[in-house]
């Protein structure tokens, strides 16, 4: 199933955001995502094994700072990829007397092909 935080009502908190950015390996997995990429491209690519590619984009995408898609093959072996979901973080203190960390996402425009790609994967999951 694609996930696509990117929308969601409910925003990651800070302490998730940065918890999530504040492993190495996460980062080198951020960074390495100029275009959309599969775990398996991910854990060769930044030298990590598989099982904690896996941990590590999960807490990501947790975190709203990647979003999920699935290439659907006629095969049936249907490729998950992933990509950033931000073009940047924003954390500030907000002024109410509690005086939390907030968190602030600036998100690219979605494409064509991204929104025909999430109807398809909703389609799929109402079948």
């Amino acid at each position: 199933m694609a996930r696509d935080l990117r929308h969601e009502k409910d925003s990651p908190t800070a302490p998730e955001v940065l918890d999530a950015l504040a492993d190495e390996a996460a980062r080198r997995i951020v960074d390495a995502l100029s275009e959309p990429k599969t775990a398996s491209e991910l854990s060769d690519e930044c030298g990590i094994p598989l099982s904690t590619t896996y941990r590590k984009l999960e807490t990501l995408t947790e975190a709203s700072l990647l979003s999920e898609s699935t290439d659907i093959r006629r095969d049936g072996q249907h490729t998950t990829r992933y990509s950033v979901a931000f073009e940047t973080v924003s954390v500030s203190m907000d002024e109410d007397p509690e005086r939390r960390l907030t968190v602030e996402f600036d998100r690219p425009e979605r494409t064509r092909d991204e929104r025909l790609a999430d109807l398809w994967s909703e389609l799929r999951q109402e079948t």
